[in-house]
């Protein structure tokens, strides 16, 4: 089993290396399952240096689009100017799984605990569990900080991702027979570092086969990555600039520079608030608001929207 020293070592890899190991992971993966794959593509720029490290390889290999409605306008036109795409939908609307299971807030783990504890049908051990740990001594499910969510006046829940992204790929696999690849990365969450060291970057032996073959990958590689290879990226990151002069510092010379996008950061679910309280300002929020107003008015508002002004207002999260 891979340990956190494995995965330091491999995220301290030059770039170079990276790319050759990441080939390597895709190789072994489309070899093992005699070409039943596809890539799992966003349209953000972690799938797109990924779709284009396997297509260096595989110049014909499937990539597929999951159009959720979350997305930004902008990828989803980016996502049309690359051939051989697949594109699939899920059978529920955002709006219908935030008014049937809750909406997505702090984090994946927290929402779902979240929703367990509102639950009538768990026990009352399980629900001590769940906010205390246990006599053993181990950490709770839900951190004392966040307790207050059960207090919250609305539904809270994870299922979002579940149903928006998981059950169409899902059936798009038992459709097709084909296995995903996708560019997720060990150092997006604790849940992803935790993943990795558990099944590696090639989960053969899954219940749900995955392949990861970017998870020791980290954000500066991914923009290093682009501007080495001039890869073209979605319009709506923006410009890809030095980190010094996005901030207004002098970078010093023969150093190598932290890259920064000078828009959207993340281009996830447009709605999605896993992680947003953690954000320094502008967030995700302040900037739609700004970029993308049409949106954000849908998104903040509670008559005909999808009502997470009041969300936001609960957890402490400004826009």
């Amino acid at each position: 089993m891979p340990s956190q020293e494995e995965l330091k070592f491999l995220q301290s890899q030059t770039l170079e290396r990276k790319v050759r190991l990441t080939q390597t992971r895709i190789i072994e993966w489309y070899q093992h399952y005699k070409g039943q794959v596809y890539m799992s593509f966003s349209g953000g720029k972690d799938s797109t240096v990924l779709l284009d490290l396997a297509r260096r390889i595989y110049p014909d290999i499937e990539a597929v689009f999951v159009d959720t409605g979350l997305e930004y306008p902008e990828i989803r036109e980016f996502v049309k100017n690359f051939e051989n795409v697949t594109t699939i939908k899920p059978k529920m609307r955002f709006d219908e799984v935030i008014k049937k299971y809750g909406y997505p807030v702090i984090s994946k783990r927290y929402s779902e605990a979240v929703h367990k504890l509102k639950s009538k049908t768990i026990s009352e051990t399980y629900r001590n569990y769940l906010l205390n740990g246990d006599e053993r001594g181990s950490v709770g499910t839900l951190p004392e900080k966040f307790h207050y969510l059960n207090d919250a006046p609305f539904k809270i829940s994870e299922q979002c991702c579940g149903v928006m992204k998981k059950r169409p790929f899902k059936k798009y696999h038992n459709e097709t027979g084909k296995y995903p690849i996708t560019g997720q990365m060990a150092d997006e969450s604790r849940n992803r570092g935790l993943v990795w060291m558990k099944n590696g970057c090639n989960a053969f032996n899954n219940k749900n086969p995955i392949s990861n073959p970017m998870s020791f990958w980290t954000e500066q590689d991914v923009l290093h990555y682009i501007k080495l290879t001039n890869l073209p990226y979605c319009s709506v990151y923006g410009d890809l600039v030095p980190k010094a002069e996005f901030i207004g510092q002098m970078a010093m010379d023969g150093v190598a520079t932290d890259l920064v996008m000078t828009k959207c950061q993340r281009t996830g679910c447009m709605f999605c608030m896993f992680g947003a309280h953690l954000e320094k300002e502008p967030n995700r929020f302040q900037m739609m608001k700004l970029t993308h107003p049409k949106q954000y008015d849908y998104c903040i508002r509670e008559e005909n929207g999808l009502g997470l002004g009041k969300v936001l207002d609960f957890i402490g999260v400004k826009y």
